[in-house]
């Protein structure tokens, strides 16, 4: 018989590193999932969400390639709490449909470690009881600031909102069973606890 899949968590808020170091759990044998990632597929071009981001929203809110045009929505769900909740109503399903599908695919294949990448994952009800670890990844709300600026160009009022957005920094430390501490390391250092983690998780 199969040994159980480790369940663990990564989360972190935005620029924090938290897809840096789900990357590095994965090279010790952990099959990651991000969650992020598909949510961005199901609003892609051809994505299972489009249909229904159009009938609720508007075609204005389709760009030219046909893809939902993420800065006009995120400038709304921003601004407007129920156009957020309009819209996880159509996303969330569509993930949680995926999130299960590749959930089986590698209880089904045995691997040592389901790496669950989840951007909000100390804001959702459902996520802690699902999971066996919760690593948070951590910085200073100022080096997020720098980091989102210099990934995605946007506005430090802009990162500032998206910040504020999501839970605090002493929220996201509260539900954590680990921290890694994301500043002023280098890549190696960082490996370096990451592997002391998976240690003591039995990887």
């Amino acid at each position: 018989m199969k040994n159980r899949s480790l369940r663990l968590g990564i989360s972190g808020g935005i620029g924090s590193g938290k897809s840096t170091v789900s990357q590095l759990f994965a090279r010790m044998g952990g099959t990651v999932i991000d969650l992020d990632a598909i949510s961005r597929a199901s609003t892609a071009v051809g994505g299972q969400a489009i249909p229904a981001v159009r009938a609720t929203f508007g075609a204005e809110f389709i760009d030219s390639t046909g893809a939902m045009d993420r800065i006009k929505m995120r400038d709304l769900v921003f601004s407007d709490l129920q156009a957020r909740s309009r819209l996880e109503a159509i996303v969330h399903p569509l993930i949680a449909l995926e999130v299960g599908r590749l959930t089986e695919n590698a209880r089904q294949q045995g691997v040592a470690c389901i790496v669950f990448d989840i951007p909000l994952l100390v804001e959702s009800a459902h996520w802690r009881a699902n999971l066996d670890r919760v690593v948070i990844v951590d910085c200073t709300v100022e080096t997020q600031i720098q980091r989102v600026q210099a990934r995605s160009g946007l506005s430090e009022t802009e990162a500032r909102n998206i910040i504020r957005a999501q839970s605090s920094r002493a929220h996201r430390l509260q539900a954590a069973d680990a921290v890694i501490f994301n500043e002023g390391k280098n890549l190696l250092e960082i490996e370096r606890e990451v592997k002391i983690l998976g240690a003591q998780f039995g990887l």
